[in-house]
Order: structure tokens, then sequence, then C-alpha cells
């Protein structure tokens, strides 16, 4: 079953692999060793983000190093821009609202 990346995000163990992998490549045990879950878990966990192109894995010797994939998450970017643009106007809004307050005070 091939999933998208709204569904790999979804889970916040597989949020999480993310957020250690953006900072530095790391190796299904070193990842392992920031959750209760067992090895096994958090390698299906990476098997998901895998299929998803979020994460890319390059073989050093016997280690298997995980990359974070940054391109693959513009789709949620776009999903997420219209928000945040309304997010940003009603702020502007209240931050109108709020010196108009202050100026009356004065």
């Amino acid at each position: 079953m091939r999933r998208d990346v709204f569904q790999a995000i979804a889970d916040p163990t597989r949020r999480a692999i993310l957020s250690l992998i953006a900072l530095q490549a790391m190796t299904p045990n070193a990842l392992a060793e920031h959750f209760d879950s067992s090895r096994q878990a958090v390698s299906k966990h990476i098997k998901i983000l895998t299929e998803c192109e979020l994460v890319t894995q390059e073989q050093q010797g016997r280690e298997i190093y995980y990359h974070f994939n940054p391109k693959k998450m513009k789709p949620i970017a776009d999903y997420l821009e219209p928000f945040r643009q309304m997010w940003d106007s009603k702020f502007n809004q209240l931050d109108n609202v709020l010196l108009k307050m202050k100026k009356k005070k004065k």
C-alpha cells in the first residue's frame, strides 16, 4: 500500500523520528534509543517514512543511515499555506486593533 506524506506524519512517533533526523542522519539503532518502543517498531515507522520518500537511506559500511528529505514536505507546506496567510491576516488585524486601543488611551 502506497502511503502519502499526510499519513506518514499523522503518527507522533514518525514526526519525532523526522525531527531527530532533520538535525542529523541516524542509524535505526540510534533512533530506537530515543523511544520506549522496540527497535522493530521504530523500523516499521522508518519503513513508512521511506515509502513516502520523507526519509532516504545511505549505506556506510555495515550501517544504514537515514536522512531527512525536506523536499517531500512541500505538499504539507502547500496545504498549510492558505491557513498561514489567514492566521497572519488575523494577527495583523489584532495588531491594528491593539494599536488603536493604545492610541486612544494616550
